[in-house]
């Protein structure tokens, strides 16, 4: 539950939904990048619950909620500042299944969703839940925006989203980080 959550509120303050809006208004084909959406969101989200799987192990509890709570500060902080336009992959002419797999794949990989999967994974005994959850959170969020196309993303307060998500971020990190620490 916890990986689906942070994974909603990451990708609504992030710019893969903001492409998705732009591939399903591009190709009027909402289910091929539905399809490509998913498959990349579930590898993107499976490589970080592996990551954290591999290294949650290692580290004792209290490092595992410090990791956390930095992915969470690092989150926030970067919901913070506007986003900048995604590529509109204009030039690619593979398809709407294969440019929503491969465009959003390459614009997640490393994002602050795959962070927050992998400290999920971390702290978990089941860590493929927390990809499971986070790769259903993050397909709730882009099918939203892949339905309802640019326009209407554009029309959405988004700035005011981007902030109230950066702000609950970086307290729920910052107070698990004070507890990692037994500062509270």
């Amino acid at each position: 539950m916890a990986a689906f959550v942070a994974a909603i509120l990451a990708q609504a303050s992030d710019r893969t939904p903001w492409l998705t809006a732009i591939l399903s208004t591009r190709f009027a084909r909402p289910g091929a990048v539905i399809a490509g959406t998913a498959i990349a969101l579930a590898i993107i989200n499976a490589i970080g619950a592996i990551g954290g799987a591999i290294i949650g192990p290692r580290m004792v509890p209290n490092a595992q909620t410090l990791l956390l709570a930095l992915a969470l500060i690092l989150a926030g902080g970067s919901a913070l500042f506007p986003i900048k336009p995604p590529d509109r992959l204009s030039g690619w002419r593979i398809g709407a299944f294969l440019t929503s797999l491969v465009g959003v794949a390459i614009l997640g990989f490393g994002d602050r969703t795959q962070f927050i999967t992998a400290a999920l994974a971390a702290r978990s005994p089941t860590p493929a839940l927390a990809a499971v959850g986070a790769t259903i959170g993050a397909i709730v969020v882009n099918v939203a925006a892949i339905l309802t196309g640019e326009e209407a993303r554009g029309k959405l307060p988004l700035a005011a989203i981007r902030i109230t998500i950066g702000i609950l971020f970086l307290v729920v990190g910052a107070i698990l980080g004070f507890s990692a620490l037994r500062l509270i």
